[in-house]
């Protein structure tokens, strides 16, 4: 390919993703990838699990190929070609978008159940929610007078999900990893899955609860209907809804960890630069104190 020198800097932080100008030709996307995030087992795993998808004609965005290889090095630095494919986001509670999205992810997870990843993370308490626990708590990011609340709340929480998750053994699936409404690109031709840097070996729920929004009974609504396109093409186990708030919590936990994680990249607090305030641990031990009551409350029903 032979660029004509238009880059432009598309929205990421783990990754650093440019859309690249092709001379007579359709922009590409090249990602490159964050140095020691990823094994090049586990990428070139990633790859060969969207391959698999769209020769399923689930709708994927996976690399290009050269020479039979989809990872690439420069000056040290891995990289991946990518087709650019656009979109929109799904529309927030649309019942109909979410039925579509539900037969697309019962095609994606059919697929997912075929075989287990071998080179990749598991979404598990332990990565999760303790690991994530302690790097926060080694790091002193979190302030000294909010730091017995914070520590004690993520503590109780975790000892709550250690013991939900032994109690409710499921089924461990290839997911997405991240599926959320940004990482759903929706086109006139209907919605395609993009960004599967987060894909991992889980429950199959992890995958469907971030597409949910709204009010208990609106979240109802949006599950029944995404249930319903799901198993027009696989079996859900209906256990995993008891899932749904762990899974929310871990996420919180996790997300926080990959933000201390980072902070020694200058990109992280220029663009995140409330992560060590006052203000942002207190809504985060409110946040927490708040998936206890919801963990209490009965699951959503298939």
């Amino acid at each position: 390919y032979l660029s004509d020198a238009r880059v432009l800097a598309l929205n990421s932080y783990e990754n650093r993703v440019y859309q690249v100008g092709i001379e007579d030709e359709t922009p590409l996307i090249a990602k490159f990838y964050r140095p020691d995030r990823w094994s090049d087992a586990a990428i070139r795993e990633e790859h060969s699990f969207t391959f698999e998808l769209a020769e399923c004609e689930v709708p994927v965005v996976a690399p290009l190929v050269r020479d039979g290889e989809t990872l690439f090095e420069h000056a040290g630095f891995r990289f991946a070609l990518f087709p650019r494919r656009g979109g929109r986001a799904p529309e927030p509670g649309n019942l109909d978008q979410l039925y579509r999205l539900g037969q697309l992810l019962g095609r994606l997870h059919a697929v997912g159940s075929l075989r287990p990843f071998a080179h990749r993370e598991a979404l598990q308490v332990s990565n999760f929610g303790h690991e994530s626990l302690a790097t926060l708590l080694d790091g002193n990011f979190i302030p000294r007078s909010l730091l017995p609340a914070y520590e004690s709340v993520a503590r109780d929480l975790l000892k709550r999900l250690d013991a939900l998750f032994a109690a409710n053994p499921v089924k461990a699936i290839r997911l997405h990893g991240d599926c959320h409404a940004g990482n759903v690109l929706w086109t006139d031709d209907g919605p395609h899955f993009v960004d599967f840097d987060d894909s991992r070996m889980g429950p199959a729920v992890q995958d469907l609860w971030m597409l949910l929004s709204g009010e208990r009974d609106e979240q109802q609504a949006q599950m029944t209907e995404i249930l319903a396109g799901y198993e027009d093409f696989a079996e859900f186990d209906p256990r995993e809804l008891h899932l749904v708030e762990a899974l929310r919590t871990l996420r919180l936990i996790h997300y926080a960890a990959w933000l201390a994680r980072r902070w020694d990249d200058p990109a992280f607090p220029a663009a995140f630069p409330w992560f060590n305030t006052q203000q942002y641990w207190q809504a985060r031990i409110l946040e927490l104190r708040e998936q206890i009551a919801l963990m209490d409350e009965a699951p959503l029903v298939a």
